[in-house]
């Protein structure tokens, strides 16, 4: 397989502008405003954000760039969960926010606001972790409800070093042998939602289940490993959703070559984990005997019973 660099510390490749030339070179996130997170197994700062494989769209490869327009997808969802206009206040602020301003509020716990919650762990593997907790509190700090989120985007193969040596040095483009490694659909994703999806359900205050965000790429390749969307009925939300929200690139009609490159929410695709299950369990199976008829040509045989 091979990709081009598409977004390079949150700025087109393509874009020459002294904005993206800065972030680059101070290795600024500017969906974050701190120092890339992402990096080469030597230490390297790599800034990429989103992969474009030659044959098919750009995809997003880090999670952060789904945090752009001020973490928008944490809004979305506590505005369809818990209703329009709520404040989201970072979790171990928002009890006092609740009670001095006498107004309900949002208290959100991940990386960068309240914190991670602590929580029972797994086999010590920390199993029962989702990205995001949202809390809604009553105008005395009490919680009245909570949603999870989890975020995901795709993890890479093979290596965009040499595009990475080329943007750095002299902002041009060049191909690498990156690719993306869809294996882990079925290998990590797929179950974690549906581990994570079951252990919700029996809490008593989480009444719209997981929501689970990713780009538009990634959710029609889990659609396909599950056999279509059109087989994930649609439910109302309830503790046993799994609410599948897909954001894609805000692209213009008329492209303009500098500047973040928005982005949309496309989808929201609400079904339940019992559905999710049942249609990862469904395996379709090839027709009988493609072992036997493998091992025959490679012995050179023509003839099989």
């Amino acid at each position: 397989m091979a990709a081009t660099i598409f977004e390079f510390f949150g700025y087109r490749a393509a874009d020459a502008s002294d904005l993206a030339k800065r972030a680059a070179d101070t290795e600024t996130c500017p969906i974050s405003g701190n120092t890339c997170q992402k990096s080469f197994n030597d230490g390297v700062i790599s800034g990429v954000c989103a992969i474009k494989p030659i044959t098919s769209e750009p995809v997003i490869c880090c999670p952060i760039r789904l945090y752009s327009d001020n973490y928008r997808i944490l809004s979305d969802i506590a505005d369809r969960v818990f209703g329009p206009d709520l404040k989201l206040i970072a979790g171990r602020r928002a009890v006092k926010h609740a009670v001095d301003q006498q107004e309900e509020c949002v208290a959100v716990f991940g990386k960068g606001w309240g914190g991670e919650l602590r929580l029972p762990q797994k086999s010590k593997k920390g199993g029962y972790f989702v990205d995001w907790v949202l809390a809604k509190l009553n105008d005395q700090g009490e919680l009245i409800e909570f949603v999870a989120v989890e975020v995901q985007t795709i993890d890479t193969t093979g290596t965009y070093r040499p595009g990475y040596e080329a943007l750095k040095k002299e902002r041009s483009i060049e191909k690498t042998t990156a690719g993306l490694n869809w294996e882990n659909v079925a290998k990590r994703i797929l179950p974690q939602l549906i581990y994570k999806g079951q252990i919700l359900q029996r809490e008593e205050l989480c009444r719209s289940g997981l929501f689970f965000v990713c780009p538009a790429p990634v959710f029609e390749r889990i659609m396909e490993r599950l056999g279509g969307q059109e087989g994930l009925i649609r439910y109302a939300l309830q503790p046993a959703s799994i609410t599948f929200a897909v954001y894609d690139y805000d692209m213009p009609e008329k492209p303009v070559s500098e500047g973040l490159i928005p982005l949309k929410n496309t989808l929201n695709h609400s079904t339940t984990v019992y559905k999710v299950q049942e249609a990862f369990n469904n395996v379709t199976l090839p027709v009988e005997n493609v072992y036997r008829d493998a091992i025959l040509r490679a012995l050179g045989s023509t003839t099989s019973e």
